[in-house]
């Protein structure tokens, strides 16, 4: 299932943002075009050691499928090669320092006007109004600024940097998202439009249930480690071997936990009797369940846990999460064609069919003289 067939999108993207957008386009089905700088091409080429054709492996990860075309959009042949491309795009992802475009005559207003049909994707960093719309930044600062970081580690520690990079690939989520709206909208209207999206937008909206907290409530977040704000127990614990995870969301399933830990009075005792009584009283029972949960292995307890209907898991590592059965059908990893190593899949399915890479990630400028209307190698 290839949704996506027929659609056409040129993407201007460095590193993840805009590259992760054009790879759910690709593996969807877009025929992408990705355009680079011919000096050395999207930076993630060169972020970390040389893993297949001389390019890092995070550049394999987010550039799966599409065509490469190196242009000098600083000279003025460069950038009329590109406008030959928007003239057979539908979308157009960019993620340029901000300023650039517009420098370059490739900004909104002017590219829309001469392309109307087109579908202008903007990826900024800190969003394209206000005092800091012309400023750049990476996933980290992006955290930071936006209050993620503040929320994220050990009540008393320092902030902490998520370790994914939820804030860039949760732009290119959202940049998607604008794209397939707007070309529904396109089909209605004949036109097309500028979706604008940002790295600080993201991290706010991640960051929603703690800013509306504040904002109606004046609560200002503290950070709860593995645990949650609003329920108890709903946290990490130690077993005697490694650390496992429960998740008690009311009251029916605090029973059931209770006694699996042999404490079948505790939804009796006026201090746990309700979740808001648990909150109350979270230092009476946490160390109660820590040092129950410390006398038998991890498996041992997650097997009567399941078995009670109580919602739990293991914390696992990487390679633990890859060795679950489950990992293994849901099948999220596959082989690009023609490459010996995999990638993570997109985590959707169509009919029960999840759609892969079309190809790998191509060669810095692989596709000199490349229109749409050739087909990508690999496809």
């Amino acid at each position: 299932m290839r949704p996506l067939e027929g659609i056409k999108v040129v993407e201007v993207g460095q590193v993840f943002a805009g590259p992760f957008a054009g790879a759910i386009l690709a593996d969807l089905g877009a025929d992408v075009i990705k355009v680079e700088k011919p000096e050395g091409g999207d930076d993630a080429r060169q972020m970390g050691r040389a893993f297949r054709h001389g390019d890092a492996l995070v550049f394999h990860e987010f550039n799966r499928g599409k065509r490469s075309i190196a242009l000098d959009l600083k000279a003025p042949e460069g950038v009329a090669s590109l406008h030959g491309l928007l003239e057979q795009a539908d979308i157009l992802v960019h993620n340029m320092r901000p300023g650039v475009p517009d420098s370059l005559g490739l900004g909104a207003a002017e590219t829309t006007a001469r392309h109307p049909r087109l579908i202008y994707c903007e990826m900024g960093a800190f969003g394209h109004l206000g005092p800091m719309r012309d400023q750049p930044g990476y996933e980290p600062l992006l955290q930071a600024f936006g209050g993620l970081s503040s929320i994220t580690g050990e009540p008393g520690g320092p902030p902490v940097r998520m370790g994914a990079s939820v804030v860039d690939q949760g732009t290119g989520m959202w940049t998607v998202i604008g794209a397939l709206a707007a070309l529904q909208q396109r089909a209605r209207t004949g036109r097309g439009c500028v979706i604008n999206t940002s790295l600080f937008e993201t991290a706010f909206t991640w960051a929603n249930q703690k800013v509306s907290a504040y904002v109606n409530q004046g609560e200002e977040p503290v950070r709860h480690a593995s645990g949650h704000p609003g329920f108890v127990p709903y946290e990490a614990f130690d077993a005697a071997d490694a650390p496992l995870l429960v998740c008690c969301g009311n009251d029916r399933l605090f029973a059931k936990f209770a006694r699996v830990l042999g404490h079948g009075e505790w939804p009796a005792d006026a201090r746990f009797a309700t979740n808001r009584d648990r909150l109350a009283h979270k230092d009476d029972l946490l160390p109660l369940i820590r040092d129950i949960l410390r006398v038998r292995r991890r498996a041992e307890w997650l097997g009567l846990l399941v078995e009670a209907g109580v919602p739990c898991a293991p914390i696992n590592t990487i390679p633990e999460m890859l060795a679950e059965p489950q990992a293994a059908a849901m099948d999220m990893l596959v082989t690009p064609p023609g490459e010996d190593f995999q990638v993570v899949a997109l985590p959707i399915s169509f009919d029960g069919s999840r759609p892969a890479p079309g190809a790998g990630a191509p060669r810095l400028d692989q596709h000199r003289g490349a229109e749409f209307r050739a087909t990508p190698s690999g496809r």
